[in-house]
C-alpha cells in the first residue's frame, strides 16, 4: 500500500493531447473509405475479364488515377491507425515500441510502392 496521495500518483499520467487527433484521423479516413470503396468496387468489377491494355488504359485516366491514389492512401492510413490502437492496447514495453516503428515503416513502404505503381501506369500508358 502506498502512502502517496492519489493526485500525486496521477500527475504526469494525464492526456498526451494526442488522442483526439488520432480519433479524428481514424474517422476522416473511414469517411473517405466509405465514399471511395463503392467507386473502387464498381471500377474493379467493370474491369473483370479485361485484358492488360484495357486495365492500364482505365487506370491511366487522370480522374481514375487520382481516385485510386486517394483510395490507397486512405486505406493504408486507416489500417495503420487501427493497428496502432491494437498494439497500444495489448503490448507494452520494448515490444510495443519496436512493433509500432515496424508498422509505420511497413505501411509507409506499402503506400509508396502502391503510389509508384499507379504513377508508373499513368506515365507509361
Amino acid at each position: 500500500m502506498s502512502l502517496r496521495n492519489p493526485l500525486a500518483r496521477a500527475k504526469g499520467l494525464g492526456s498526451a493531447k494526442d488522442g483526439t487527433t488520432h480519433w479524428w484521423n481514424q474517422r476522416l479516413t473511414a469517411v473517405a473509405l466509405a465514399l471511395l470503396t463503392p467507386w473502387f468496387v464498381v471500377f474493379a468489377v467493370g474491369l473483370l475479364g479485361a485484358d492488360q491494355a484495357t486495365v492500364r488504359g482505365a487506370i491511366a485516366q487522370p480522374v481514375t488515377a487520382t481516385l485510386l491514389a486517394a483510395f490507397v492512401l486512405s486505406l493504408f492510413w486507416h489500417a495503420r491507425l487501427g493497428l496502432q490502437v491494437v498494439v497500444e492496447d495489448y503490448l507494452h514495453g520494448a515490444a510495443e515500441v519496436v512493433l509500432q516503428i515496424a508498422i509505420k515503416f511497413a505501411y509507409a513502404l506499402a503506400a509508396i510502392a502502391s503510389l509508384l505503381a499507379i504513377g508508373r501506369i499513368v506515365f507509361t500508358a
